[in-house]
């Protein structure tokens, strides 16, 4: 009896009750982020984020908008085609709802829609391209610039502004010059742990 109780509840659901009560956790895998570090005093950054939706099924992918920080000129392409994706700004309990059972109810959220379901032991490959304006990550101090910034994922790079020259940096790093004169500085999070990033950089003269 209590079993079938248990069902006439769960057929009493809508079907959009039901789908948020089967989601699981939002998987993803291959996650690269490049932060291209703009005009020194406007604590403006771009942000490349390369990254593999990975949970079987999943129409949606969900990527927070960090707290404290302003995103704008967001794009997000399907990297197999080329194509521009569809998007809209969510909440956390928006989230939730979608698909990612581990929303945070207080943080923002781009809601990609997938160019198709991603399939099971498969993947969907996505580019997200955004800025950030964040004056505690991204400032001038005195005649340097500072860039300051938790990074969890296992593959970053950042970039400094063209005419710029790195002079101190927290975490062992490759650095390298790009075809276009900027230096970038690649390094790897192989820890369990957020790397607290500090990069510090000055003009050269």
């Amino acid at each position: 009896m209590r079993r079938l109780r248990l069902a006439v509840l769960v057929m009493s659901l809508s079907p959009a009750a039901r789908g948020a009560a089967q989601s699981t956790p939002q998987t993803q895998s291959g996650e690269y982020t490049r932060y291209e570090l703009l005009a020194p005093g406007t604590a403006r950054f771009r942000i490349l984020y390369d990254v593999s939706a990975t949970s079987p099924g999943a129409r949606f992918y969900f990527n927070p908008i960090r707290k404290g920080s302003e995103a704008s000129d967001e794009k997000i392409y399907d990297r197999a085609t080329g194509g521009a994706l569809r998007f809209e700004i969510v909440d956390g309990a928006a989230a939730r709802s979608g698909g990612d059972t581990t929303a945070d109810l207080e943080t923002h959220y781009l809601k990609v829609e997938l160019p198709r379901p991603v399939p099971s032991g498969g993947e969907v490959r996505l580019l997200i391209d955004k800025t950030y304006r964040d004056p505690k990550s991204y400032f001038v101090e005195r005649d340097e610039i500072v860039f300051v910034r938790s990074l969890s994922i296992l593959r970053n790079s950042v970039v400094l502004p063209a005419g710029y020259e790195l002079i101190g940096c927290n975490v062992p790093s490759q650095v390298l010059t790009q075809p276009d004169g900027r230096i970038s500085i690649s390094f790897i999070n192989a820890g369990p742990a957020e790397a607290p990033l500090l990069i510090r950089a000055r003009k050269l003269p």
